[in-house]
């Protein structure tokens, strides 16, 4: 089969030793039931909580360990082309066989599912996966009327994303209009010359928690300002299920405001 950037991946058999380079895919290949085929994750594999206690932790997204790696003799890799490092992922391709997955929308995480159907033998349950969360996040599809919307993902210098990433997909999805969509990626900004009608200060990866409200509200005074859950914004896989829940509750106060 090939992956997502359209590289050949030579399975002789159904993997049996996994190593996932991905946090939110590691939490999806859970999902599946396929926790126990999982032989190495990240230190940022946080779904599910138990899993970095059971399984070898190789490393940081972008610090692998790759020695350790080799020692685990994986039969498959799954790794990320935003997330990991293209001169390791071309190394271990040399000695493992590698899925490198390419996530922007929605459509390519269900045909991310649909490609682990193929490999393990679980068309069925990656099918339902993909349905329960297209039924879920149809509830809060463009639930906004295209308010205008600043994520922001870091404080100094200050960083939000931008056009061509996953967050400004799921921002659209919810009917925002993110303010940095004349941008790319993740571009450091001056706050004077933007004009939200909303911010939102990300969870991850800069920790923004209650007392940067203050001075956030104060730098975009026209502005609602939300602390968000950044895992449900820009973990695409199984953690889009709690889109809802979060989407709601800023809407919520949205409306009363």
């Amino acid at each position: 089969m090939v992956d997502q950037l359209n590289n050949q991946v030579n399975l002789k058999n159904t993997p049996k030793r996994v190593i996932s380079l991905v946090p939110s895919l590691t939490e999806s290949i859970c999902y599946l039931g396929l926790e126990e085929k999982i032989a190495g994750v990240t230190k940022f594999c946080v779904h599910p909580k138990h899993i970095k206690k059971q399984k070898t932790i190789v490393g940081g997204t972008k610090s692998l360990k790759l020695e350790r790696i080799k020692a685990l003799k994986p039969d498959l890799i799954i790794a990320n082309k935003e997330e990991n490092n293209k001169e390791d992922i071309e190394l271990l391709s040399k000695s493992f066989p590698v899925y490198v997955s390419d996530i922007n929308s929605v459509n390519d995480l269900y045909n991310f599912h649909k490609d682990l159907g193929s490999i393990f033998g679980i068309e069925a349950k990656t099918k339902n996966l993909n349905q329960e969360i297209e039924k879920e996040i149809s509830k809060v599809k463009n639930i906004f009327k295209g308010e205008k919307v600043l994520y922001l993902i870091w404080e100094s210098p200050l960083m939000g994303a931008a056009s061509k990433t996953f967050i400004n997909h799921i921002l659209n999805f919810i009917g925002l209009k993110n303010e940095l969509s004349s941008l790319e990626r993740y571009p450091t900004v001056e706050h004077s010359n933007l004009n939200p009608d909303l911010v939102f200060l990300s969870s991850e990866p800069f920790p923004f928690m209650e007392k940067h409200l203050v001075k956030y509200k104060g730098l975009f005074e026209n502005a609602k300002v939300f602390l968000v859950d950044g895992e449900v914004f820009s973990w695409y896989g199984a953690r889009l299920l709690y889109l809802v829940k979060e989407v709601l509750s800023i809407k919520n106060i949205v409306i009363k405001h």
